[in-house]
């Protein structure tokens, strides 16, 4: 029982990872500039790892294994993220084709 907690747990952690991830993409493609994209890219990866790296310095204090919670949130950061990616270029396109 405590390792479907777990993978539920890093599923949630790696779901709001994911989410601050396209705040970060939205703000920058709003403000469409290089140097926005490349510090987003730099926010992303910092997120990613805080994420992930905060599952591992936890693990101590977590009640269940960390293992199955850190893939659970690699898992569920990687695919949300992608498809963030893909809703935010499907309402770029759309909004260019309506122009």
């Amino acid at each position: 029982m405590g390792i479907v907690i777990a993978v539920l747990a890093g599923l949630a952690w790696g779901a709001l990872a994911a989410v601050l991830n396209r705040l970060i993409n939205k703000k920058a493609l709003e403000k469409s500039s290089t140097n926005a994209l490349m510090a987003a890219n730099i926010g992303r990866t910092a997120v990613d790892l805080a994420a992930l790296g905060a599952v591992f310095l936890a693990r101590g204090l977590l009640p269940f294994p960390y293992e199955p919670m850190l893939i659970a949130a690699a898992i569920s950061l990687s695919l949300l993220t992608v498809v963030f990616a893909y809703r935010l270029a499907g309402s770029e396109k759309s909004a260019k084709k309506e122009e």
